[in-house]
């Protein structure tokens, strides 16, 4: 039975804790130039409707060195802009490719391209989640923190989707997660509820970004408009002015606590040039390690199918 990741409760515990561990694995052998080609003769289609640098590259090179093909394909040129159905579209690309990564606006439209697809699907991101994002970032805080367990994690920011991924990923592992939002911003109810009903993790969501940074081991931020909501840059500008990780508000988290952005940053707002190029930002190996985790992701997706067959 084939298996996609649309959103990390897709995902059990066992599932993350794999990944984690292949993901270094591959990383270490990649530093050490040892060549992977467990995907060999396979080849991934990335239907993209947003645009990427990081998203698209480090799933394209991730696809390369294990000696497989990726298939970019812009949304702009299939035919599902001149309304061919979804559901035909994904029935298609099944017969074509091994897997493919979706980064679209609507939640719905991956899921209804997954209902009708026997390969693996991945959520390469939408308006509502960035799951593969937060397994890479998981992955660099183990790497600089030395486990995810016992970590004070600080969301600053706009409540949005990588903060909704990292709220199923709290519900999934059990993580300490502070997430800082201006009211009105803050993430939607209904994935905090479905998280306080697992009962695993400790969540808490406040309009203090003091409150939510105080004793952190690791502060993260993202851009406060997302793509999409460009027209409400300026107001956005205005309302979140507060919530900018800067010198004076890492200083209230712990001193070797380690500061993440998922990237592209624009300094001066989120997060001010002196501590996203300072001692403890740690983005670039956050950056490169979307590469190995979506090697991980690509192995434990395609070859576990085929196993199957």
């Amino acid at each position: 039975m084939k298996k996609d990741i649309l959103t990390l409760l897709d995902l059990t515990r066992e599932d993350f804790l794999h990944l984690f561990q292949r993901a270094s694995e591959l990383k270490k052998k990649h530093k050490n130039g040892v060549v992977q080609h467990s995907l060999a003769g396979k080849s991934l289609g990335l239907i993209f409707e947003k645009p990427s640098t990081r998203t698209r590259l480090s799933f394209e090179t991730a696809m390369i060195q294990l000696g497989g093909s990726p298939i970019f394909i812009s949304a702009k040129d299939t035919q599902i802009v001149r309304n061919e159905p979804v559901r035909d579209t994904a029935r298609v690309l099944s017969r074509y490719v091994d897997a493919v990564a979706i980064r679209t606006f609507s939640q719905d439209l991956l899921k209804g391209f997954a209902d009708f697809s026997d390969i693996p699907v991945i959520n390469a991101l939408t308006d509502l989640y960035h799951p593969c994002q937060v397994l890479s970032d998981l992955m660099t805080i183990i790497e600089c923190r030395g486990d995810y367990q016992n970590q004070k994690i600080a969301w600053v920011g706009d409540g949005n989707n990588v903060a909704h991924s990292w709220i199923n990923a709290a519900s999934v592992i059990g993580l300490d997660l502070r997430l800082a939002c201006p009211e009105g911003y803050e993430p939607k109810r209904e994935i905090l509820d479905q998280a306080a009903a697992e009962g695993c993790g400790k969540i808490m969501v406040t309009n203090d970004p003091r409150e939510a940074v105080c004793d952190a081991d690791v502060i993260y931020t993202d851009v406060w408009a997302s793509m999409g909501q460009e027209r409400e840059q300026t107001i956005r500008v205005e309302v979140f002015g507060p919530f900018q990780v800067n010198e004076s508000l890492v200083k209230r988290a712990s001193s070797d606590a380690i500061v993440m952005h998922c990237l592209p940053a624009h300094r001066g707002e989120e997060i001010s040039e002196k501590v996203l190029e300072g001692p403890q930002s740690v983005v670039w190996e956050q950056a490169e390690n979307k590469m190995h985790m979506h090697k991980a992701i690509l192995e434990a997706l395609i070859i576990e199918r085929k196993k199957e067959k």
